[in-house]
């Protein structure tokens, strides 16, 4: 079949990540899915344009608002996979709930990462429980070989004879609900007093208003570096050489960064929401934090706990080959794009 797959396509934002492996998954069955920019589309007249110039025959969108929208009464079938912030932020707004629930009934299927994403949707719109099913974002990490480690702190500025370097790295699009000033202030205090952690806060700009107002308050906050993002690879492979992944959102689908850390070995500690309670178990794949303070707390006992940081980092590891397996996914869409003929 010839598909079409409507996203939210910033570069190497998760939505982004997640459309360009759903279409290997669907290609690799011998499918022909081209990816479009939901941002591109003022509504579904334009979709219904596009869909009749290039003979579409099915359509899948990522995001239950911002993707689905565009496919309401659409005329080929499709499919729905939510993003996360549509099922805990956009659900309450009531023209955004009301769009939502006409695009799900029209939906031949939905796909949730999580089953609470799931119960969250049933509880709003019952007449789509059977359509819904769960599968969990699949992960597969391709850390770069030829990585310059000297080169990226360098270029984020951390002095490189620092005795004992203790990084952090947060990675996320720039915008508000991803809130990556959260722990800014209580981490450049920890670094006035310990010299040797850092905090890389790694994203390409989604908000580019929100991010003039992180660059300013990052200037004034010693020990916080804001880099530009960096190749897939290239983050894979810096993931590996840092100390542990951050991550401080208000509100999470599923974070494939904190997944991917997870399959590199690398501790972890979430902001506790429930999208990563969805997949951290407090000080056993993970760490949960519930504030700044606590965030500080359960670093420096991860930093001179190393059996903890063992146990946690292999626990995790088995974690997300049993839940995040890359084949299983594969499988599931493969499948449930047979429901779209």
């Amino acid at each position: 079949m010839r598909l079409l797959l409507v996203a939210c396509l910033r570069p190497r934002t998760g939505n982004a990540t997640t459309a360009a492996r759903i279409r290997d998954h669907l290609e690799a069955a011998g499918h022909t899915c081209i990816l479009k920019d939901a941002f591109r589309y003022e509504g579904p007249s334009e979709i219904a344009n596009l869909i009749s110039a290039e003979k579409y025959e099915a359509a899948l969108a990522i995001h239950l608002y911002k993707g689905g929208r565009l496919l309401q009464g659409s005329s080929i079938p499709f499919g729905i996979i939510f993003g996360g912030t549509d099922i805990n932020e956009d659900i309450k707004h009531e023209e955004k709930h009301r769009v939502m629930g006409a695009v799900l009934e029209e939906a031949r299927f939905a796909v949730a990462f999580t089953e609470k994403m799931k119960e969250m949707a049933e509880s709003e719109w019952p007449y789509a429980g059977n359509k819904i099913c769960v599968q969990t974002q699949g992960i597969m990490t391709t850390p770069s070989t030829t990585f310059n480690w000297k080169r990226f702190l360098q270029n984020a500025g951390i002095p490189q004879d620092t005795d004992n370097l203790c990084l952090f790295i947060l990675i996320c699009g720039l915008r508000r609900i991803k809130d990556p000033l959260y722990l800014v202030d209580v981490f450049s205090e920890w670094h006035r007093k310990e010299p040797n952690v850092h905090l890389a806060i790694i994203g390409p700009t989604v908000d580019p208003l929100f991010v003039s107002e992180v660059k300013e308050k990052i200037k004034r906050s010693p020990g916080v570096h804001l880099l530009q993002e960096i190749p897939q690879d290239d983050l894979h492979a810096a993931v590996k050489r840092c100390f542990a992944v951050v991550n401080s959102s208000i509100s999470e689908g599923m974070s494939a960064a904190v997944l991917e850390a997870m399959d590199l070995d690398v501790p972890v500690l979430a902001r506790n929401i429930p999208g990563n309670a969805a997949i951290i178990k407090h000080k056993d794949t993970g760490l949960l934090f519930a504030d700044p303070q606590e965030f500080v707390l359960l670093s420096k006992s991860l930093m001179n706990d190393p059996t903890l940081e063992k146990k946690i980092v292999t626990r995790a590891k088995d974690y997300v080959k049993k839940h995040h397996s890359w084949e299983c996914e594969r499988k599931t869409y493969q499948s449930l794009i047979l429901r779209l003929q």
